[in-house]
């Protein structure tokens, strides 16, 4: 198993991240590895989305975990490898909030796989914060 994790503090409530989080279509705004995204169904465990990232093909993920200012997970198989992101919302003490991705590959391309679904994970975490607190 590969695995990953990045985190970032911000100032925005859990309930804006969720806002963000849970507008699948506008996750475009703050994730600029997304050239076209389709939600199948309400933010919802079980659902599916579509994805399409600049130059690659599209992919399909299922939310296999969904809790209200608290973060989703979604699960991605493409030919034997499965990708698990578990986006999450903390609340700190300092009334500040941790948004963390944390990522999971199996397969016999997970060392292949892992490192390039998380590279733009910094940037991705970044352009989020900044919408998040810009909206504030």
């Amino acid at each position: 198993m590969w695995t990953h994790e990045e985190s970032i503090e911000t100032t925005a409530s859990p309930e804006r991240i969720w806002a963000l989080f849970s507008d699948v279509p506008g996750w475009k705004a703050w994730n600029a590895g997304i050239e076209s995204i389709d939600i199948h169904g309400p933010f919802a465990k079980g659902t599916r989305f579509t994805m399409k990232p600049p130059g690659d093909d599209a992919f399909e993920s299922t939310l296999i975990e969904v809790t209200q200012n608290k973060g989703f997970t979604d699960e991605t198989s493409i030919d034997g490898t499965r990708v698990v992101v578990y986006h999450r919302i903390e609340s700190l003490p300092s009334g500040h909030t941790r948004i963390t991705y944390a990522t999971e590959v199996t397969g016999h391309a997970a060392s292949e796989f892992g490192p390039m679904v998380t590279a733009d994970f910094p940037d991705v975490l970044r352009s989020l914060k900044a919408l998040a607190e810009d909206a504030r």
